[in-house]
C-alpha cells in the first residue's frame, strides 16, 4: 500500500504528578491518498489522541507520524481539523469565518477577489452560501457543522481530519451531513481520517474501519476492509449483505470489548 499517511510505531502517554498514562501503544497504520479512514472503539481508547498526533497537535512519545515521507511535529494547513464542536468565532458571520481561514493560508498566492471566489465556493460547496450573512447564533447546529466542514475545506487540506463531527446532531440532521461529505469526497477525492462511536456511520462512510482495544495503552486490534462500491445509498446498504457484514464485524469487535471491560470492574 502506498505510504501517503503512515502511523508508525507510535506511543502515547502523559506524565502528571510522577505517575504516567500510557494512551496508546506501537500503533501501525498506513493510509492511502484518497482512502477515508475511520477510527472507532469504546470510550478512552485514545482515538481523539490519535487524531491530535496526526494533526500536530500533541506530539507523539515514541515512533513517527509520517506524511508523504516527512515527519509530523506540528499542525499544517494540510492537515485540517473538523471537531465535534464547530468552534465557530461567533463574532463574525459565516462569510467572515471561512475567510479567516483563506486568508490565513492564501494570502500571499490568492488575491483578495480569488479568496471571496474561493470562500464562496466552499460555502456552495456544503450548501451554505445562502447563510453567508449570518452569524453562528442564528444557524443550527447542523448548518454550524457544515460551516465548519467548509472552512477546512477551504484550506485545501490534502487531509481531512474529522473528529466524531455529527456526534451532537439530530439523526435526520447527521444523516444529511454523512451524504454531504459522501458527496464532497466522491467529489474531491481527498483523504478523510474520522473518529466515530456509530458502527454504521463508519461502514457507511469507510474504506477501512480501524477498531481500537479498550485503554489504557490501547493498540489497533482489527482493521475492516469495507468494499462495498461507490457511490453508496444509505437506503439501498440497509439489505447489502456486505453492509450487514461489516456492522457486524464492528459490534462483534466492539462486544467482546465491552465484556472486557465488564470483567475488569
Amino acid at each position: 500500500m502506498n505510504a501517503y499517511l503512515k502511523l508508525d510505531r507510535i506511543d502515547k502517554h502523559f506524565d502528571r504528578g510522577g505517575v504516567r498514562a500510557e494512551i496508546l501503544k506501537d500503533i501501525n497504520l498506513t493510509i492511502s491518498e484518497g482512502e477515508f479512514v475511520s477510527i472507532i472503539g469504546h470510550s478512552g481508547c485514545g482515538k481523539s489522541t490519535l487524531l491530535n498526533l496526526i494533526a500536530g497537535l500533541t506530539p507523539v512519545s515514541a515512533g513517527a507520524v509520517l506524511f508523504e515521507n516527512r515527519e509530523v511535529n506540528e499542525p499544517g494547513p494540510e492537515r485540517a481539523v473538523v471537531f465535534q464542536n464547530h468552534s465557530l468565532l461567533p463574532w463574525l458571520t459565516v462569510y467572515e469565518n471561512v475567510n479567516l481561514a483563506v486568508s490565513k493560508v492564501f494570502n500571499r498566492t490568492k488575491t483578495k477577489t480569488e479568496r471571496h471566489d474561493w470562500v464562496t465556493k466552499n460555502l456552495d460547496l456544503v450548501q451554505m452560501a445562502h447563510a453567508k450573512d449570518k452569524r453562528p447564533s442564528e444557524i443550527s447546529g447542523g448548518m454550524k457543522q457544515r460551516v465548519g466542514i467548509a472552512r477546512a475545506l477551504a484550506m485545501e487540506p490534502k487531509i481531512m481530519l474529522l473528529d466524531e463531527p455529527f456526534g451532537a446532531l439530530d439523526a435526520l440532521t447527521r444523516a444529511h451531513l454523512q451524504d454531504a461529505v459522501m458527496e464532497i469526497h466522491a467529489r474531491l477525492g481527498n483523504t478523510m481520517v474520522m473518529i466515530t462511536h456509530d458502527v454504521d456511520e463508519a461502514v457507511l462512510l469507510s474504506d477501512r474501519i480501524v477498531m481500537m482495544t479498550n485503554g489504557p495503552a490501547a493498540r489497533i486490534g482489527e482493521v475492516l476492509d469495507v468494499t462495498m462500491p461507490r457511490p453508496r445509498n444509505r437506503i439501498e446498504l440497509t439489505s447489502d449483505r456486505t453492509y450487514l457484514k461489516c456492522r457486524e464485524a464492528v459490534l462483534k469487535f466492539l462486544y467482546e470489548r465491552h465484556r472486557f471491560i465488564e470483567a475488569a470492574e
